[in-house]
C-alpha cells in the first residue's frame, strides 16, 4: 500500500487526473467525516470536501510523510477548511464558551446521576452544543482513536496542548450534562 501510496503522490505532483481520482476514491469518506462533523448541512459539507481536495491537490508538494500519514494530512486540510467554511460562510453561529457553563468549581467526584442510555443521551446533546473546533477534537480522539500527536497535526498544535483541551472540554461536557439532567 505504501508504495502505491508513493505513486500516486508522485502522479499527483505531476497533474495526472487519475491521481487525484484515486485520491478521492481512497480519503473520499476520511474527509467527509471529519467535514460533517464541524460542518452540518450535508450541501455544505460536501462544498467543503471538494474545497480539501482540491486545496490537497494544489498543495501535494508540501505534503511531507514524515511528520504525518498522508489520512492525517488530508485531515488537517479538512479541519481547517471546515472552521475556515465556518468562519467566513456561517458568521451567525454562536459560539458557546466556559463562561456560559455556570460556576467555574467543577467537582470531578463520581456521584448518583443519569446512568446507561439517559447519559449516552445526555452527552450527544452536550456535544452538540460544543463549538465545531471542540466537537471535532474530541470526536478524533474518542471516535477515530487518533493519537494526540495525530490531533495536535492536524489543528496546528502540540500533543500536550491537545491532552489539556481535552481535559478542559471534558470538564466542560461534565458540566453541561449535569445542568441538563437537573
Amino acid at each position: 500500500m505504501e508504495q502505491t501510496t508513493e505513486l500516486f503522490i508522485e502522479q499527483l505532483k505531476k497533474g495526472k487526473r487519475s491521481a487525484g481520482q484515486w485520491l478521492v476514491s481512497q480519503y473520499g469518506s476520511v474527509v467527509f467525516q471529519m467535514v460533517r462533523r464541524i460542518v452540518e448541512r450535508q450541501e455544505d459539507a460536501e462544498e467543503v470536501c471538494q474545497d480539501v481536495f482540491v486545496k490537497a491537490w494544489q498543495g501535494i508538494d508540501g505534503y511531507d510523510r514524515s511528520k504525518a500519514s498522508l489520512a492525517t494530512w488530508l485531515s488537517r486540510i479538512a479541519y481547517h477548511e471546515s472552521l475556515n467554511y465556518l468562519r467566513v460562510r456561517r458568521p451567525d453561529i454562536v459560539l458557546m464558551d466556559d463562561r456560559c457553563m455556570g460556576s467555574d468549581q467543577i467537582d470531578d467526584s463520581p456521584e448518583e446521576g443519569p446512568h446507561d442510555s439517559q447519559t449516552v443521551q445526555l452527552l450527544e446533546q452536550a456535544l452538540t452544543k460544543l463549538p465545531p473546533n471542540e466537537q471535532a477534537v474530541i470526536t478524533m480522539f474518542y471516535y477515530d482513536n487518533m493519537s494526540l500527536a495525530d490531533i495536535a497535526y492536524v489543528i496546528g498544535s502540540i500533543p500536550s496542548t491537545v491532552g489539556s483541551q481535552l481535559c478542559r472540554i471534558r470538564k466542560k461536557l461534565y458540566k453541561m450534562m449535569k445542568a441538563m439532567h437537573e
